[in-house]
């Protein structure tokens, strides 16, 4: 019995040394070979986040420009901030109008920018004045970024030594002979544009009524109650705030519609103006409106105005320097006869 176990053991022993035999033959992996492997585990750990990353962008863009395109859909916010900005330009720059059909849009990742053309009527004709581009992060917009054509353009900061229309109180800024002589100096069979002050406020009726024939009357500057300081209350300075004076038969334009005046269509659009006041302020040129206290002026007072755009022959438009109302001019911009 102990022979056997004895020899048991034996074989047992004989058995755990071959083992271990086998085990120290077998050869580790070298330095190189283990640090090959780490880099073809980082490799493909790099890949599989790489890919995921990719999967969750490729999800995540749809949900965004979707979530924008819904942002600007609900309610038609797009179109009211369009409507806004074109209205703007309408009521805070003299004899200016824009093709509303033609103002493109474009959506991205919560934001729009906007493009459009405005234009100037200098005798007959429509003619193109600058562009605008605007962007808008959500419902903010940023200041426009604007390409000018015009010879003869407003100050882009209004200031009391900048204006073209001055109140019947407040000093003309220039000269008014000199201003005569230009008008003198253009050429007989061209076109212009004139930007008129008057020595007294004036009904639009009165005024239109006053002019000579053969010229058309375009914008009418509205006294609000600031133009005699052309600052607000904050002494930041104003823009006139003013509107179209002849009906405008373009199917774009808010100054066509055979229910309300072009008086109460203004009002109209500085009701809208008060309520998106900011994204105005970003659009006109001053970077004050004070619509509240102004709409409430004219609203108290009735509108009357203090300067208004007139356009039509060069050779005509010197017949305004007998027109008693008028108490200075400055000379806007010129062009070839169009006058048929």
């Amino acid at each position: 019995m102990s022979d056997e176990k004895n020899h048991f053991e034996e074989d047992y022993q004989k058995y755990l040394k071959e083992s271990l035999n086998e085990v120290n033959e077998i050869h580790p992996y070298s330095k190189e070979g283990q640090t090959e492997i780490v880099t073809i585990g980082k490799n493909m750990a790099r890949k599989t986040n790489i890919m995921i990353s990719l999967a969750i962008l490729l999800l995540i863009v749809p949900v965004m420009t979707l979530t924008t395109y819904m942002y600007y859909a609900i309610g038609g916010r797009a179109d009211h901030l369009i409507d806004v900005v074109t209205k703007t330009i309408y009521v805070t720059e003299p004899n200016m109008s824009l093709e509303k059909l033609k103002v493109e849009d474009d959506i991205g990742f919560f934001s729009m920018n906007i493009k459009f053309d405005v234009f100037k009527r200098i005798g007959k004709e429509d003619y193109r004045a600058g562009n605008y581009d605007i962007d808008f992060l959500l419902d903010q917009p940023s200041f426009p970024k604007k390409n000018m054509l015009l010879d003869r353009p407003l100050s882009e900061i209004p200031s009391k030594e900048s204006e073209f229309m001055v109140h019947p109180k407040a000093r003309i800024p220039f000269i008014e002979t000199d201003q005569w002589d230009i008008l003198n100096k253009i050429p007989d069979g061209t076109v212009a544009e004139v930007y008129v002050s008057l020595n007294e406020l004036m009904k639009p009726e009165d005024l239109k009524n006053s002019l000579p024939e053969n010229m058309e009357l375009r914008w009418l500057a509205v006294d609000t109650g600031m133009e005699v300081t052309q600052e607000d209350a904050e002494g930041v300075p104003i823009t006139p705030l003013g509107y179209p004076a002849q009906y405008d038969s373009t199917t774009w334009s808010p100054f066509k519609t055979d229910t309300e005046s072009n008086e109460e269509v203004f009002l109209d659009i500085l009701s809208l103006l008060e309520k998106n006041e900011a994204v105005a302020e970003k659009v006109a040129r001053a970077k004050s409106l004070s619509l509240e206290s102004r709409l409430a002026y004219i609203k108290e007072h009735g509108i009357k105005v203090y300067g208004a755009v007139i356009t039509g022959p060069t050779e005509e438009l010197r017949k305004l320097q007998n027109v008693k109302e008028i108490r200075a001019m400055k000379v806007g911009e010129v062009k070839l006869w169009n006058w048929e």
